[in-house]
């Protein structure tokens, strides 16, 4: 798939359902169910962190099960990773930090690439990069009202995606502060919980994302 048909796929994603699956600790037996647990909610944006157990497999498992999902890697921390991650089938790159060297690399192979910002100085360091998106990283450090002073000095367009101990009934007040979607992670998906179990959560967070759009 080109840069363009990825980054079409991100917007049509995005505007459906802009929520970000993190599977941090998922084994790749479970990949199949859990996300066809998830696409059946909806969910379109499948994450699984390098520092789950064999997360290329994984990653490679969903990608051609579900090729018109996005499928990629979280933490993120080298150019070598990217490559990997590619090789295997990821469009999406994530990282919890902004390293220029990383977000370059995810660029050059046509992927996108989230890096994780805190501060304006980071998120304009990883937008001259050629962030595709700014993940918001750790959310629970970040108030809402810190969201909107971000958003207030970004372009409009930029998305902002808070990570990081995100819940149903939290998402409202980031919402209406700016935030663009979220990643979920733990919220959504522990090691060992069950495809009805993840399906159930997955289902309170599309249906929590959805009121935010109506309020």
């Amino acid at each position: 798939m080109s840069k363009d048909d990825t980054t079409r796929a991100w917007q049509q994603a995005t505007q459906q359902l802009p929520l970000v699956a993190i599977l941090r600790g998922i084994q790749p037996s479970e990949a199949l169910a859990v996300g066809q647990a998830l696409w059946d909610a909806g969910w379109r944006l499948l994450e699984v962190p390098l520092n789950s157990p064999q997360p290329l497999e994984s990653i490679e498992l969903l990608a051609r099960r579900f090729p018109q999902a996005l499928v990629g890697a979280g933490t993120v921390r080298t150019a070598e990773e990217v490559r990997q991650v590619q090789d295997s089938g990821g469009r999406i790159i994530v990282s919890p930090h902004v390293d220029v060297r990383v977000v370059r690399a995810t660029v050059e192979r046509g992927m996108l690439s989230l890096p994780g910002v805190m501060t304006p100085s980071e998120a304009f360091t990883a937008l001259d990069a050629g962030a595709a998106a700014l993940k918001l990283f750790p959310a629970e450090a970040i108030a809402p009202a810190a969201v909107k002073a971000m958003r207030a000095v970004l372009p409009a367009q930029v998305q902002l995606l808070p990570v990081g101990g995100i819940a149903p009934a939290t998402m409202a007040g980031y919402r209406a502060a700016g935030a663009s979607g979220f990643g979920i992670g733990s919220a959504l998906y522990k090691p060992g919980m069950d495809a009805a179990a993840v399906a159930a959560s997955a289902r309170a967070f599309a249906d929590a994302w959805a009121g935010t759009m109506r309020a």
